[in-house]
């Protein structure tokens, strides 16, 4: 694969990244290393330091809550869940969503 498509590929994997975060969270609370690991495992590549700051960013915008929870493997882990104003966000997204493969289908054809 060139840079030019390695380059565009990560472009649109940190455009949806957002969207993803707050699909996995409506599923369960979670922390960042295990967001990292889902993101990892359905092939969104992302870094730390890529994600650390949007869930910063989420959390200010009132997407995002967090608690501190005890950990089994050293220290306290920070939760992350939705919102109800993130729920009213990702419902929004999800609906662009579905309008962007819309348009990419029918450009497509």
């Amino acid at each position: 694969m060139d840079n030019i498509t390695e380059n565009a590929r990560a472009q649109m994997r940190k455009g949806v990244l957002e969207y993803c975060i707050l699909c996995l969270l409506a599923k369960e609370d979670a922390y960042a290393s295990s967001l990292l690991t889902q993101l990892k495992e359905a092939n969104m590549i992302v870094v730390e330091g890529t994600l650390y700051p949007m869930l910063i960013r989420q959390k200010n915008q009132g997407l995002l809550t967090y608690r501190w929870e005890e950990s089994p493997q050293g220290p306290p882990r920070k939760y992350y869940s939705l919102t109800d104003k993130g729920r009213e966000q990702l419902a929004l997204m999800d609906d662009a969503w579905r309008e962007i493969i819309a348009t990419i289908e029918e450009i497509k054809k």
